[in-house]
């Protein structure tokens, strides 16, 4: 907790229009650790319950977290602009950011050439009558997703994979409800949850994806929806498997109430097979989006699933941002059509198979187990996040946390692997070895 922000307030309104306003500023950075509730109302001469009152609503609009005996904490990324938008303190001068979770900009496509190409043949502007889906974009689209075993009838598009799950669970949810999420998971996700008034019910992960029994003891304990992301999962790496969606679909199939959503954020840069899900319920939408393989700054995801889910996407969206950009659509449609990008996805997708593989064998030489079937992180459990973190640090190497991602799971730390090089993995790995089995002090001398 910041020693220079000082709390006011009288009213629980006001104590936690206090709180929004030091987020705000940034004198409560994401992460900060807030009074406990009898000390804040100690300060503030007001009862303990207004106190309690003030962080339930900040907790409920998802600016606040509370993690039992590590207390009442800024969530890492709260639904609040700061002045500041770098939330994520920056790695020391001169150290490696593994913690970034972000591809690699040198094997992306260029876009340069499909743009001017674009530019040259851009028509006359899309009025707002006939913007929406371009036919030929669906068209497009439904044919990748047949490729892979996913029914396509109805598509619409969103702005990336979380406005897709934005939208899904704004259309089936209220505030309150309960939505089965991966533990560890993406953290945005996370995030996003509590932003939303939901309340997040943890299933663990293992390497083949979510644990049957997780997946149950969610659903008993009243979850409406279910987020599965299909391969290169955030942050363990997991990938669905035949067998696992096979024993999910059973268990599915008897809960056609449920809300099914499933991310395949890395889309062709995976590189195994997709086992989806799709239509195990009555209510389902899988969403693919282009970021990862083509660029973070392509804000499209398909997303197709039965027809009620599909239009109620669509009819807010229409009341909404309206549409995607046909523009971009153009752009993605332009990007699937060329042989020559799609090579460059491919080898992209084999470079990160290669230092994601790389470093799990590494590790294995010094007897650690990490997972990171596929995708472009590696998921180090650990005992202590917090001196495992900062010994990296201290190295030169900086990685992600665990506890950003987790809700029960045990310790860990997370690992991009997209801008290492072959000739990282020895130091890197020794560096980890070190670091999660850091020599003890020497005895006093007698």
């Amino acid at each position: 907790m910041s020693a220079r922000y000082q709390f006011t307030g009288s009213t629980a309104v006001a104590i936690s229009a206090s709180i929004e306003s030091g987020i705000r500023t940034d004198a409560l950075p994401p992460g900060t650790a807030l009074p406990p509730v009898r000390a804040l109302a100690t300060e503030l001469g007001v009862s303990p319950a207004t106190v309690a009152r003030a962080y339930q609503e900040l907790r409920q609009r998802g600016l606040l977290a509370t993690a039992g005996r590590h207390g009442t904490r800024v969530r890492p990324r709260p639904p609040v602009a700061a002045r500041r938008s770098a939330l994520r303190p920056p790695p020391l001068p001169g150290s490696r950011d593994l913690s970034r979770g972000e591809p690699d900009p040198r094997l992306l496509p260029p876009l340069g050439p499909h743009l001017a190409a674009l530019a040259a043949d851009l028509g006359a502007p899309v009025d707002y009558s006939h913007a929406g889906v371009l036919p030929e974009l669906a068209e497009a689209a439904r044919a990748r997703l047949a490729a892979d075993g996913v029914p396509a009838g109805d598509l619409t598009l969103t702005g990336g994979a979380l406005d897709g799950i934005e939208r899904l669970l704004g259309a089936h949810l209220r505030p309150g409800d309960a939505v089965a999420v991966e533990d560890p998971g993406w953290a945005n996700l996370l995030d996003l949850v509590a932003a939303l008034g939901l309340r997040p019910i943890g299933v663990p992960v293992d390497d083949e994806g979510p644990l049957v029994a997780g997946v149950a003891s969610a659903l008993a304990a009243g979850a409406r929806a279910l987020v599965v992301t299909s391969r290169a999962q955030n942050p363990t790496g997991a990938a669905v498997s035949a067998a696992r969606a096979e024993a999910l679909r059973t268990l599915l199939a008897d809960r056609p109430d449920l809300l099914l959503i499933e991310d395949d954020h890395a889309a062709e840069l995976a590189r195994v097979p997709l086992h989806p899900l799709a239509g195990a319920t009555r209510s389902w939408a899988f969403l693919r989006s282009v970021s990862k393989p083509f660029g973070p700054d392509l804000r499209l995801a398909v997303l197709v699933g039965d027809e009620t889910t599909v239009a109620r996407v669509a009819g807010r969206t229409r009341v909404g941002a309206g549409w995607v950009s046909t523009v971009l659509q153009r752009l993605v449609l332009a990007l699937w059509r060329d042989p020559a990008v799609a090579e460059l996805v491919r080898r992209a997708g084999e470079s990160y198979e290669q230092r994601r593989e790389g470093l799990l064998a590494a590790l294995a030489e010094h007897g650690l187990t990490a997972h990171g079937s596929s995708g472009i992180n590696v998921w180090l459990p650990v005992a202590d996040e917090t001196s495992v973190v900062t010994a990296l640090r201290d190295g030169g190497w900086a990685v992600a946390p665990g506890a950003l991602y987790r809700i029960a799971a045990p310790s860990a730390v997370r690992i991009t692997v997209s801008s290492l090089t072959s000739a990282d993995l020895p130091a890197l790995a020794a560096a980890l070895a070190d670091a999660t089995r850091p020599t003890p002090p020497p005895g006093f001398a007698v």
